[in-house]
Formats: C-alpha cells, sequence, structure tokens
C-alpha cells in the first residue's frame, strides 16, 4: 500500500510500489468505463517518460493513482512520488492489456 508522508500543511511525499501498481490495473479492469480516460491517456502518454514516470495531473488522469493512495494529493501545494521502475512497467503493461476495450469506451461516448 501507498506509504504517504505529510511534510507540512502543503506538502507530501508519497512512496509506491509495485503492488500499487497492481491494484491500480486491478481496479481499472473493474471498471473500464470509469477509468477509460486513465487508461488510454497512460498508455498513449506513458512512452514519452520513457515508461519509467509519468504525471499523472498533467493529463487529467489521475483517478487510479488517487483511488491507489486513498487520498487527493491535489489538496496539497506541492507533493513528490517516489516508485520503482517496475511500478511504472506494470503499470504501462495493465493499461496496454486494457487499452483496446477503453478506447472503445471513449469512441462510444463520443459517438
Amino acid at each position: 500500500m501507498a506509504e504517504i508522508d505529510v511534510i507540512n500543511k502543503s506538502t507530501m511525499k508519497i512512496r509506491v510500489q509495485l503492488d500499487d501498481a497492481v491494484r491500480m490495473v486491478n481496479e481499472a479492469a473493474r471498471d473500464i468505463a470509469l477509468y477509460a480516460h486513465d487508461i488510454v491517456t497512460i498508455y498513449e502518454k506513458m512512452p514519452a517518460f520513457d515508461y519509467t514516470s509519468f504525471c499523472f495531473y498533467a493529463y487529467n488522469s489521475a483517478k487510479l493513482f488517487e483511488f491507489a493512495l486513498e487520498t487527493n494529493p491535489k489538496e496539497y501545494t506541492s507533493f513528490s512520488l517516489d516508485a520503482p521502475d517496475s511500478f511504472f512497467y506494470a503499470l504501462y503493461g495493465g493499461m496496454a492489456a486494457l487499452y483496446e476495450t477503453a478506447k472503445s469506451h471513449i469512441l462510444e461516448e463520443s459517438a
């Protein structure tokens, strides 16, 4: 489970591990329609980060991230994320497996 250290009222430090990515993938698979935007965005944008980091908030794709944290980092002015490469590789692989189904949900919504 993610470790969250509140440094002060405006700063948070977050540490995640491989099991947090697995939890995010399982949650996404449980409700692909709800998380379709996150799934598609993570899959399409993560290669630009060499698969070893990702800025969830830059792309408005943080529902899964916030699910794993059980908190909302946007409540803080500053937060940092410490995660091993395995977290990002597993997250990307899971999103890749769900991508086509999520993409079809998005296309259906826009039709």
